[in-house]
């Protein structure tokens, strides 16, 4: 089964000098993640080790599959991208199969990063599935791999990834398992304007004002401000097309750009208030808050 799941194994020159902004995330993963990875040694003194899991969440298109690139990349680990359609399958048994077998390449691999995007599609909530026997077996694999009897998973990292972290089940988000969840925010202003300036480097570009363009971009998320620049290109590209002149993309051009672009995070940050008013008991989603108590008008 090994070749089977090589297909997973992706490489990335990906850093996080790619990474614009989140400072605060890049931080925390270093200390969680990558230096573990690369000073085991020291981490096992003070009875820590490489290996765990990390919950990121937050609103779709602001960087979670990024970053996770990025922190393989950073601590020398082989790479697992696994999506839901890797893993689930509709006759009995095989998704757990292939979980199962996932997890036995990584740890073959060590030192490894399994990134699991829609991570609530494998760990819903058994509250909320009802009589579905396939959802609960399917979780209690989950759990059984991330710290059952016979599952080391020493310089094993698994990453995981959702829009929707109040429909992933609590067992999974314990201590031990995905033990910190941490919130990946719309980019703020000075991490905007360096996604432009990364977006359009190497393009035929004009003085850019990046500050300026950061500043009419409130609540875009990262996959925003790239449909804003493919929309400035597209339309430097039909003019050429009609005037067969290459005109350089200029700033103008952008502003005119992201007023066809409506900030895609808006639906789910009016779900996550609802959600850090009502259910948040735990103090999970204080991050959230905090984002929202800060957001700019």
């Amino acid at each position: 089964m090994e070749q089977e799941y090589a297909t997973f194994i992706e490489t990335s020159d990906i850093t996080f000098e790619d990474v614009g902004g989140m400072s605060d995330l890049k931080e925390e993963i270093k200390l969680n993640i990558i230096y573990p990875f690369k000073n085991p040694e020291l981490f096992i003194q003070y009875g820590k080790k490489a290996g765990g899991g990390i919950l990121l969440y937050g609103p779709p298109g602001c960087g979670k599959t990024y970053i996770a690139k990025a922190t393989a990349n950073e601590c020398g680990a082989t790479f697992f991208n696994i999506s839901i359609a890797d893993i689930l399958d509709m006759h009995v048994g095989v998704s757990e199969q292939k979980l199962r077998e996932v997890f036995r390449t990584a740890r073959r691999k060590a030192p490894s990063v399994i990134f699991i995007d829609e991570i609530d599609a494998l760990g819903n909530d058994r509250m909320k599935t009802g009589d579905n026997v396939y959802a609960r077996t399917l979780v209690n694999q989950f759990l059984s791999e991330l710290d059952g009897l016979g599952s080391n998973n020493t310089s094993v990292m698994i990453l995981g990834a959702t829009n929707v972290p109040w429909f992933v089940d609590t067992a999974l988000k314990r201590p031990g398992r995905l033990d910190k969840t941490i919130f990946v925010p719309p980019p703020e202003k000075s991490a905007r304007a360096k996604i432009f300036e990364l977006l359009l480097n190497g393009k035929p570009v004009e003085k850019i004002d990046y500050n300026l363009l950061a500043a009419n971009t409130s609540s875009f998320s990262s996959a925003d401000i790239k449909a804003v620049c493919n929309a400035a290109i597209d339309m430097k590209i039909r003019e050429a097309m009609k005037t067969g002149q290459k005109g350089l993309i200029s700033t103008q051009d952008l502003l005119q750009a992201i007023k066809k672009i409506n900030p895609s995070t808006a639906e789910w940050l009016y779900t996550a208030e609802n959600y850090v008013k009502y259910s948040n008991q735990s103090g999970m989603y204080d991050a959230v808050l905090d984002y929202l108590n800060k957001k700019e008008n």
